[in-house]
């Protein structure tokens, strides 16, 4: 889907192809790319390019991802979706410079908003290592409930991690204070 939403503080807006080399610099920090699952290490302007090449507009909602857009910053992270077996799968990063911020907390309400309007996805599955404290942080804020623990592969680190699996439904979502 070709769709720009509008935080407060800045845009969320479709990845494009000028967007590879932030990319690039901010997941080649292991301190980055160490607490996501499907991110190599080192990370390469190759490896940023190969993702983009992925991107199309004709992809569906739950396929979806969205640059963080700061005014006079540029691209500083990411949020969006994939296909998992039980439904959509939220997923972000943000460059370390901007975390912190409040900002990936804005990026995660504003593209839940989003998805939950445009879709009839009935909840979003999501989860973050163990040692991912600020990750968890977000998700317990925002009313994501735990659902168990299992071992995903990490790629940066190349190893099975315990990852605590979380899951938010519709109802929860709509639900909640603002």
């Amino acid at each position: 889907m070709n769709v720009t939403l509008h935080t407060p503080r800045f845009v969320l807006r479709q990845p494009q192809m000028g967007d590879a080399e932030p990319i690039a610099r901010y997941l080649n920090d292991f301190a980055v790319s160490g607490n996501l699952a499907r991110v190599p290490f080192p990370y390469h302007l190759s490896d940023a390019k190969a993702w983009l090449n992925t991107r199309r507009a004709d992809l569906p909602a739950e396929a979806t991802n969205f640059a963080i857009d700061l005014p006079d910053q540029g691209l500083v992270g990411q949020v969006g979706f994939h296909q998992g077996a039980e439904g959509p799968i939220i997923g972000y990063w943000l460059g370390q410079p901007f975390w912190n911020r409040g900002i990936m907390t804005e990026a995660v309400i504003a593209s839940l908003d989003w998805l939950f309007s445009v879709s009839d996805a009935p909840a979003v599955y999501s989860g973050v290592f163990h040692f991912n404290a600020a990750s968890l942080a977000i998700q317990t804020r925002l009313g994501f409930t735990q659902t168990g623990r299992s071992t995903l592969l990490c790629l940066a680190r190349g190893a099975e991690v315990e990852h605590i699996d979380t899951i938010m439904t519709r109802s929860v979502w709509k639900a909640r204070d603002k």
